[in-house]
């Protein structure tokens, strides 16, 4: 008996053996060559929708069957060369036909234009005692010929003519024929002969001074250090206190009709300031210890860290604490932390206000302090004020009546009543109220 069974379902309800449709085979597709069998496999080889590499991009292959290449050994001419002398080299030759055009290495040539000159331009403008007519064509061609090499003319020169002397020469003739064949001075100003002719003297200066170093010792160079080290200290020293008195003068002074009663009235302010600072330990108001030496030496205070050196300087003896108690005071006034134009005059004011909040912050805690003294001293007074008098208690009664010449045992008991009966710490305080008793009941005999 099986499930069938129960259920009363037929046995066989199918047929028996039922016929497998065959499955449609698959078109087998061959792999394209040149793609590899895991890419092919990726992409079940359809095509890519853009191309992986344009094709522009790809070398493209020479036609080495239609192009023959050869070498040969041809003549050439170069166009820098001006006695058309004939050379040989090899070659590259394509197709029997040989390359054609100028020397390749022609374009390298460069050369410097000497200027010439006339007899008559040399009567009339470049005459002068020290050189000769000779002495000065000789140095044009040789200043044409090595390019204004002035080391291998000074070698080559036949006359004793030192380097400085042959460079002086050709750039004052060469000046004065610029200056001379110009219609106007404007027209060569801003050629760098005209603009900035050349200096001899300074010349020789400069190659002395600097063979004078090349030649120093190493105690030498160490001394020099240091005394260059010490005249900029003074140098900056003497600007330090020169900007210092140009900042404690007046900004606004100038022209004012109220000038001398203004001076007069932060003078007094200055040693009021001075005054109480010294007296509440406030920080300095000097502006030579609110303000670094690097700063003082600036003439206008730009947008920098200026501003927030000089504020940190002024601010270097208070605590964190009373330097935020300072921002917010400033935010309570409605001014700015930072300045927003900050010229040197309005620095100036931004600090002094920083340092009048200073003194005023300090002066607050002096007073507290002084008044928190005040109340301590004042509770201490009330504390020292003289009692009541002492009032007898029954103790000391009762010990008063024990006499002295008492035996043995009277002055022990005596010596022990007062160990016991004496009234010891409670004799400061006062005596303690008597407490009531409850009252007795009343019995019904009583009424």
């Amino acid at each position: 008996m099986d499930a069938k069974d129960i259920l009363g379902l037929p046995k066989n309800p199918f047929p028996a053996t039922q016929e497998k449709k065959p499955r449609p085979q698959k078109e087998t597709q061959r792999k394209p060559d040149g793609v590899h069998r895991e890419v092919y496999a990726l992409t079940g080889g359809m095509a890519p929708l853009m191309p992986t590499i344009e094709v522009s991009h790809l070398k493209k292959r020479q036609n080495t069957e239609k192009e023959k290449i050869s070498w040969q050994w041809l003549p050439f001419t170069s166009s820098a060369r001006t006695d058309n002398l004939q050379l040989y080299h090899w070659v590259r030759v394509v197709n029997g036909v040989p390359p054609t055009g100028d020397y390749s290495f022609a374009k390298y040539n460069k050369s410097v234009d000497v200027v010439k000159y006339t007899d008559e331009e040399y009567k009339k403008h470049l005459t002068d005692p020290m050189w000769s007519r000779e002495e000065t064509d000789q140095l044009f061609d040789f200043c044409e010929q090595f390019d204004l090499r002035f080391i291998i003319v000074a070698d080559r020169f036949p006359y004793p003519r030192t380097v400085e002397e042959l460079k002086n020469r050709y750039y004052s003739v060469t000046r004065a024929l610029l200056l001379a064949r110009a219609s106007s001075p404007g027209d060569v100003s801003g050629n760098p002969i005209v603009k900035e002719p050349y200096n001899m003297n300074h010349e020789v200066e400069r190659k002395r001074a600097l063979s004078v170093v090349l030649s120093q010792t190493k105690q030498q160079e160490q001394r020099d250090a240091e005394i260059l080290a010490e005249a900029k200290h003074i140098m900056e020293s003497r600007m330090a206190s020169k900007s210092a008195e140009d900042v404690e003068l007046p900004v606004n002074q100038i022209g004012n009709e109220g000038s001398e009663a203004t001076a007069h009235a932060e003078s007094i302010s200055l040693l009021n300031t001075n005054h109480l600072s010294s007296s509440t330990a406030a920080p300095p108001t000097a502006e030579c210890t609110s303000t670094p030496a690097s700063l003082r030496m600036l003439r206008v205070y730009l947008r920098t860290h200026a501003l927030e050196q000089m504020v940190q300087a002024a601010n270097s003896s208070a605590g964190l604490r009373t330097i935020k108690r300072v921002d917010q005071t400033l935010q309570d006034l409605g001014v700015h932390l930072k300045p927003k134009v900050p010229t040197k005059s309005v620095c100036a004011e931004h600090l002094e206000l920083r340092k009048e909040i200073l003194t005023l912050l300090n002066l607050q805690k002096q007073l507290q302090n002084r008044e928190a003294e005040a109340s301590v001293n004042r509770d201490n007074s009330y504390a020292e004020t003289p009692s009541t008098p002492k009032r007898s208690y029954r103790g000391d009664v009762e010990r008063s009546l024990i006499p002295d010449s008492a035996g043995f045992g009277g002055d022990r008991m005596g010596k022990r009543d007062h160990k016991r009966k004496a009234p010891g710490r409670f004799t400061d305080a006062p005596p303690s109220p008597p407490q009531s008793k409850r009252p007795r009941k009343l019995k019904s005999s009583d009424g």
